[in-house]
C-alpha cells in the first residue's frame, strides 16, 4: 500500500535507472523511453513508489481471489465500467449502456478507441469470452459466482448446463448484450470488478501460462503494461500509450516492490523510499500508528470491509455451533481496537459492515464482550461434545504471516485461554500458502478479510450459500439461509430486499460458520504533493486518477 513520487529530469534519467536496477525495479528500455508514454524530451517523467506484501497469488482476471493480485489487476486491465472515489460505477470500457425497463437486459456499446496493449482492438467478444471462461467449471475460477446473476451462469457452472444458454452475447465487435435472470441493483457495479475484466481471447487460446510472467503474452488494456516482474521481489508498471484516456494519466512509472513486514514499509515511507501506505497495496504498521497519528499525517476512513475469523465447520471441535458461539462472544473487541489494531475501527457485531446502505444500525445479533454468554456456550458445547474439560480444548489459530495479524491472534488466544480455559495454538503462514490450508480446509480457526466487491449487503453474504463457493472455506451450509438468500435475489422490491438479507444474517450470525472481529477502516499515509491517492469504499485504487505535483 504505498505510492508515489516525482522524477528526474531527463537528463539523469539514465544514471537513475541503474539505482532502480539495484532495488530490484526494471523494464525494458523501449518502456523507458519518453516517447513510450507520450511525453516529449523536455518533459518530466513521474513515478510513483509503492509495496505490496506479497508476490500476488494470480494476476490471471478470471482465477484471483484476492486483495494483492486485484489491486495490479485493476490497473493494467479495465473493465466495461470503473469505480469512481464514491464507488459508484462510470463508463470504462463500454462508453455507454442501455438497460431494459425490466431491468433484465444490458447493452454496453464498447469505446472504438479501445485497444489492447500489443494494438488489437478492445472487442465485446472479449468479455464474452472471459466471462464464460471463469463460468466454465474445468477451469475452476473460485469467483465463478459472482456471475451468478446473469441468466444461465450457475446453471452451466454448477449444473451441466450450456454455455450457449448464458446470457452474455457479443451482437457485434461493439456492442455487448447481457440478460439477467432478475434484476440486480448492483450489476453495474460488478462489470468494473476484478472477475469481470476482459482477456485478448486470441492470446490467451495460443498461450495457456500467458499470464505467469511479464512480457510479450501478457497483453492488457488498462491505463499501464505489466512491464517487469521479478517475481517474490518487485512489478514495475508502465502506462500504457494505447490506452484510450492516455492524455489523462498523470504518472508515468509504477515501481513496487514486495516487502512483507509492515515495520520495515513504514521505516521505507520515512526514509522516502516509498510513497504511500494503505490499502490495498499494505498495511500500516501498527507500532506506526500513534507517531503518524502524532505528527498529523495519518487519514482514516471507514471502508466497506470486515475482519473475521473463519471456522473449518468440518473439524471435530468446530462442528458445534456452541462452540464457536463462545470463541465468538469471549473476544473484547473494543480493547483490542483500542488497544491493538488502533485505527478507530467499529467492533463488528454481525456479518455485514455498517457502512453498506440499510445496515447502518446493529441488528442486536450478539454484544461485545458477552463473558457470561461465551461462558455459557462453552459449557453447552461441551457437553454435547462429551468434554468435561476446557483445557481438552486445543484451537489452531491460521493467519497470514504479518505483524498486524500475529498480533491481533496472540490478543484473542489470551482472551481465549483466559476467559475459556482454552488453550490455542498460533500457525503462520506466507500469503500463498495460507490461501491454500484455507482451500483445502487444512485449518481450525483462519483469519480472514473481506472487502465489498460492491456496495450491497449481498457480497457479504453470498459466499456462505452453499460450501462449494471457492470464498466459503467454512464447509458451511444452511438450507434456510440458502432459500432466504434465493427469496432476496429475486424481490424487487427493495425493503423486502433487505429484510430478507437480514434474516439471511440473523441465520448466519446463530449457527456462526464465521466469527466477526471488527469493521475495518482504512488507514493510510501519502507523500506530500500526490493527489487522489486513497481508496474508494470498496478498497480500489485507481492509478490513473494520482496526480503528482
Amino acid at each position: 500500500m504505498n505510492k508515489n513520487k516525482k522524477f528526474l529530469l531527463l537528463t539523469v534519467l539514465a544514471v537513475f535507472s541503474l539505482v532502480l536496477a539495484a532495488c530490484g525495479f526494471g523494464g525494458d528500455k523501449s518502456d523507458n523511453s519518453s516517447s513510450s508514454d507520450g511525453k516529449d524530451s523536455g518533459s518530466k517523467a513521474k513515478e510513483l513508489k509503492l509495496a505490496i506484501t506479497s508476490e500476488p497469488p494470480s494476476l490471471h482476471p478470471q482465477l484471483a481471489t484476492d486483495t494483492t493480485s486485484s489491486a495490479i489487476l485493476i490497473n493494467v486491465f479495465e473493465g466495461l465500467t470503473v469505480s469512481d472515489g464514491n464507488g459508484e460505477a462510470t463508463p470504462g470500457m463500454a462508453k455507454d449502456w442501455k438497460i431494459s425497463d425490466d431491468k433484465k437486459t444490458y447493452t454496453f456499446n464498447l469505446r472504438d478507441d479501445a485497444k489492447w496493449s500489443n494494438g488489437d482492438p478492445v472487442v465485446a467478444g472479449d468479455f464474452e469470452y472471459a466471462w464464460k471462461w471463469a463460468l466454465n467449471p474445468e477451469n475452476l475460477s473460485e469467483y465463478a459466482s459472482i456471475f451468478y446473476p446473469i441468466k444461465g451462469a450457475q446453471a452451466y457452472n454448477e449444473k451441466g448446463g450450456s454455455a450457449d444458454a448464458v446470457g452474455i452475447k457479443a451482437e457485434d465487435d461493439k456492442t455487448l448484450v447481457v440478460t439477467l435472470e432478475n434484476p440486480t441493483p448492483y450489476f453495474l457495479e460488478l462489470t468494473g470488478f476484478k472477475t469481470y475484466l476482459p482477456v485478448n481471447q486470441k492470446v490467451t487460446e495460443a498461450n495457456k501460462e500467458w499470464f505467469a510472467d511479464a512480457g510479450e503474452n501478457f497483453v492488457t488494456n488498462g491505463p499501464y503494461k505489466l512491464s517487469d516482474w521479478k517475481h517474490n521481489d518487485s512489478i514495475v508498471l508502465k502506462k500504457n500509450a494505447d490506452y484510450w484516456d492516455a492524455s489523462n494519466v498523470d504518472v508515468d512509472t509504477v515501481n513496487i516492490a514486495m516487502v512483507e513486514k509492515e515495520a520495515t514499509v513504514a521505516t521505507k515511507f520515512k526514509g522516502k523510499e516509498l510513497d504511500y501506505i494503505g490499502a490495498p497495496f499494505q498495511t500500516v504498521d501498527l507500532n506506526a500508528i500513534d507517531e503518524f497519528k502524532k505528527d498529523g499525517s495519518l487519514r482514516i476512513k471507514d471502508q466497506a470491509s470486515i475482519y473475521w475469523y473463519k471456522f473449518n465447520t468440518k473439524d471435530k471441535i468446530m462442528s458445534n455451533a456452541n462452540i464457536r458461539k463462545a470463541l465468538t462472544l469471549a473476544i473484547d473487541r473494543q480493547t483490542l481496537i483500542d488497544n491493538v489494531t488502533k485505527g478507530e475501527q467499529k467492533p463488528a457485531t454481525g456479518m455485514v459492515p455498517v457502512v453498506i446502505p440499510g445496515f447502518e444500525n446493529d441488528r442486536g445479533y450478539m454484544k461485545d464482550n458477552d463473558v457470561d454468554g461465551a461462558k455459557a456456550a462453552l459449557e453447552a458445547g461441551m457437553k454435547e461434545l462429551g468434554i468435561k474439560d476446557p483445557k481438552d480444548i486445543k484451537v489452531n489459530i491460521s493467519f497470514n504471516t504479518s505483524e498486524a495479524h500475529a498480533a491481533i491472534a496472540q490478543y484473542i488466544q489470551e482472551e481465549w485461554s483466559k476467559k475459556l480455559g482454552i488453550s490455542s495454538k498460533l500457525d503462520n503462514s506466507e500469503w500463498q500458502v495460507y490461501l491454500e490450508k484455507l482451500r483445502t480446509a487444512d485449518y481450525q480457526v483462519g483469519r480472514m478479510g473481506w472487502v465489498a466487491d460492491y456496495k450491497d449487503a449481498y457480497t457479504f453474504l453470498e459466499m456462505f450459500d452453499t460450501a462449494k463457493n471457492g470464498n466459503n472455506q467454512t464447509g458451511w451450509e444452511n438450507a434456510q439461509y440458502k432459500d432466504l438468500l434465493k427469496k432476496s435475489v429475486a424481490e424487487v422490491d427493495e425493503a423486502k430486499r433487505l429484510d430478507y438479507l437480514k434474516q439471511a444474517e440473523a441465520v448466519a450470525m446463530t449457527e456462526l460458520p464465521v466469527a466477526p472481529i471488527y469493521y475495518y477502516t482504512n488507514l493510510s499515509v501519502v507523500k506530500k504533493g500526490i493527489e487522489n491517492l486513497e481508496p474508494n469504499p470498496t478498497g480500489d485504487i485507481h492509478l490513473k486518477d494520482v496526480k503528482i505535483k
